[in-house]
């Protein structure tokens, strides 16, 4: 198996903990960021040089760029490029502040545009690459509770499927990755809710509030996961997308099939506002 190079953001923990593992154990290069330096010594004391670190948080959009092009500058090549980095922000869209709006908007939807911006002419110069972002089956299903979250992941299925398109003249693959709800820190590291409004007591949006103070049940496996991310940047051509888990499964073909439904009785009446009907 020929040695690939891997630029992955968010490494300390989740999703992006597990794929660098993986892949330095099967001998791959690593590009990783982490926002809290140290949080990934022992990585780096294990691999050495195959394991290169950057220290990054994706709402300091200038500095994406900057730990990018270093990251191109000391490997010369990355084959591999994984957008995924983010956060989950719960609640009622009124229970936040507008800090917590703007903030959950720029980790998950800027944070990964300007990733992929900044890795474009790179891939671009050497002739190709994949691009894989980590999204969400709540970024086709949505649910109360959790409309900012939905915001952000939404936006980035429809940046990417488009980034997509316009990229395939230059050998660069795109996939969206959609996983349901897997046993990583997520709940506990990466989940934040807002102010609870009485007014939303015993409301389908408070049902999100159990992941304060309650483990919830989820059927993924994250080693699972990663295995079956990193086998879908060898497969050609590239998924467009990666749904992963039952439960993701379900939760996106019911939501597809919930909006046809809606949209197929209008056929008809569409067609009434064309011109000259």
């Amino acid at each position: 198996m020929t040695m690939q190079t891997w630029f992955i953001t968010g490494v300390n923990s989740g999703f992006g903990r597990e794929l660098a593992e993986q892949l330095l154990s099967r001998g791959d290069r690593v590009a990783g960021t982490v926002r809290r330096k140290g949080s990934v010594d022992d990585l780096q004391a294990e691999y050495g040089d195959r394991f290169w670190v950057g220290h990054l948080d994706v709402t300091d959009l200038p500095r994406i760029r900057e730990v990018m092009d270093a990251a191109f500058s000391d490997l010369g090549r990355i084959d591999v490029v994984v957008i995924n980095a983010g956060y989950g922000l719960f609640g009622a869209a009124e229970e936040f502040t507008d800090e917590q709006v703007v903030h959950q908007i720029t980790t998950n939807l800027i944070g990964s545009i300007q990733t992929a911006r900044a890795a474009l002419p790179r891939l671009r110069a050497q002739g190709g690459g994949r691009v894989i972002q980590i999204s969400s089956v709540a970024g086709l299903a949505a649910h109360a509770g959790a409309s900012l979250y939905h915001a952000s992941k939404w936006g980035v299925e429809g940046c990417m499927e488009a980034l997509a398109q316009e990229v395939a003249p230059f050998g660069i693959e795109v996939t969206l990755v959609e996983p349901g709800g897997a046993r990583t820190s997520f709940s506990s590291s990466s989940l934040q809710l807002g102010e609870p409004l009485a007014a939303y007591d015993g409301t389908p949006a408070a049902m999100v509030r159990v992941f304060g103070h309650t483990r919830v049940p989820v059927p993924g496996d994250p080693v699972k996961v990663a295995a079956k991310v990193i086998d879908s940047a060898a497969q050609k051509p590239a998924p467009m997308r990666l749904v992963l888990g039952s439960d993701s499964y379900q939760g996106v073909t019911v939501a597809l099939r919930g909006r046809l439904a809606q949209v197929e009785p209008q056929q008809a009446s569409a067609a009434e506002t064309d011109a000259g009907t």
